[in-house]
C-alpha cells in the first residue's frame, strides 16, 4: 500500500506557515532569541528562548480556541494548513480523517495557572482552566474543529515521537479505520521545561511551535519508502540504538538524497547521530540548529522540511532521522512519487 504525505503545516519561531519555516532553513538564519524571565525570591531567573511571533490573525476562528493556551492554537493553525479548505469541506461530506497528536511537554501554561490558583486559594481555582491542563486537550480541539468523528489519539514521548505518530497513522490506514490521517505535534514555552532543558546544556535554546502532515493512501509529493520500527534505548545506549537503526535503512546515498537530522550543534547530544550518518554523501539539513529544541514538535519540523524539500528541490529521496533524549531513535525514508 502506497502512503503519501499530501499536506503540510507549520508554526515555528520563524513565523506562521510552512513558507516561513522553509525560508528560515534555506537562509540559515536563526530567528531572534527572546528572554523568559521568572521571579525567584529577590532575584530574576532569565532563560533565552525562541518564541513564535505573535499573530492572532493566523489563529483559526473557532469557539473551541477562545480559552486555549498557545499549544492548541499552534496545533490548530498547523493542522488547518496541512488539511487545506478543500479537504475540510470533504470531511463535512463524510471523509473519515483521524487525528494523532504527539507531544512531550504538553499544556504547561494552563497547568501552571490552574495549580498556582490551587496553591494560593483552592476555593478560587478556576474549573474553566482544568480541561486545558490535560495532555489530550489539543487533539480534542482539533477533531471538534474539523468535525471529525474518526479515531483520535494522543501519544506522549520524546523528541522522536512524531515518527511514532506517523507509524500509528499508517496502521489506521492499513486497517481501513480512516480515509486519511492528520498527524500533529505542538509545544509551548514554559519556564519549568525551558530551565530543565538548559540543565543539560547551557548552549541549548528551548523553543515552541507546531508541525502537521496529512497522510493518505496513494501517490503524492512525498511517498513513504521506509518506516522501520523505532529502536528503544532500553538495554542499550543511544549510540548502539542509532547504529542499529541505521542498519535497517537503505536510502540511495548517491548525493541526490537529503538527510534531515535532529542534530543540535551540541557535541554531547549529537555524537550518536553523527556516528549513525558518518560518510553521508548528500546534503544535510538540521532544523534544530536554527529553530531550537521544540521538544515533541522538533521531529515534526524535520518531516515538514523533508516533504517540502522533495517538492521544490532536485533530490530523489529525503531521510528523516531523530535520536530522542531518553526513549528511542526513529527514522523514515521519503521519495518523490
Amino acid at each position: 500500500m502506497n502512503l503519501a504525505i499530501t499536506g503540510t503545516g507549520a508554526v515555528s519561531p520563524a513565523g506562521w506557515g510552512v513558507v516561513a519555516l522553509m525560508e528560515a532553513l534555506r537562509s540559515g538564519t536563526m530567528p531572534a532569541v527572546g528572554l523568559l524571565e521568572r521571579e525567584c525570591g529577590e532575584s530574576t531567573v532569565t532563560t533565552p528562548v525562541l518564541r513564535v511571533p505573535p499573530d492572532n490573525s493566523r489563529v483559526p476562528k473557532s469557539p473551541r480556541l477562545r480559552r486555549t493556551s498557545p499549544i492548541s492554537k499552534f496545533a490548530a493553525a498547523a493542522a488547518m494548513e496541512a488539511l487545506g479548505e478543500a479537504r475540510i469541506a470533504q470531511i463535512a461530506e463524510g471523509l473519515r480523517v483521524g487525528v494523532i497528536f504527539t507531544l512531550s511537554n504538553g499544556c504547561v501554561n494552563y497547568s501552571n495557572r490552574f495549580f498556582g490558583e490551587v496553591m494560593a486559594d483552592p476555593v478560587m481555582a478556576s474549573p474553566i482552566l482544568f480541561p486545558e491542563t490535560v495532555f489530550n486537550a489539543p487533539s480534542s480541539h482539533l477533531s471538534a474543529m474539523i468535525g471529525s468523528t474518526a479515531p483520535n489519539d494522543s501519544l506522549i514521548g520524546d523528541g522522536s515521537g512524531f515518527l511514532t505518530g506517523i507509524d500509528l497513522a499508517a496502521e489506521w490506514l492499513e486497517r481501513g479505520d480512516v480515509d486519511g490521517c492528520l498527524v500533529v505535534a505542538s509545544e509551548e514555552i514554559d519556564w519549568l521545561s525551558a530551565e530543565g532543558l538548559r540543565l543539560y546544556s547551557r548552549s541549548l535554546v528551548p523553543s515552541e511551535g507546531a508541525g502537521a502532515i496529512y497522510l493518505e493512501r496513494g501517490d503524492g509529493p512525498a511517498v513513504i519508502e521506509a518506516l522501520p520500527d523505532p529502536v528503544s534505548f532500553t538495554g542499550r545506549n543511544r549510540m548502539e540504538a542509532a547504529l542499529r537503526l541505521r542498519g535497517s535503512l537503505s536510502p540511495v546515498d548517491d548525493g541526490n538524497a537529503l538527510l534531515v537530522d535532529s542534530r543540535s550543534g551540541i557535541r554531547s547530544f549529537d555524537e550518536a547521530e553523527a556516528a549513525m550518518w558518518r560518510g553521508w554523501k548528500g546534503p544535510t539539513c538540521s532544523p534544530k540548529k536554527l529553530l531550537g529544541d521544540c521538544m515533541g514538535a522538533t521531529a515534526a519540523f524535520q518531516v515538514v522540511a523533508a516533504v517540502e524539500s522533495l517538492k521544490s528541490g532536485s533530490w530523489k529521496q529525503a531521510v528523516v532521522s531523530s535520536v530522542g533524549w531518553n526513549q528511542q531513535c526513529a527514522a523514515m525514508v521519503l521519495s518523490k512519487a
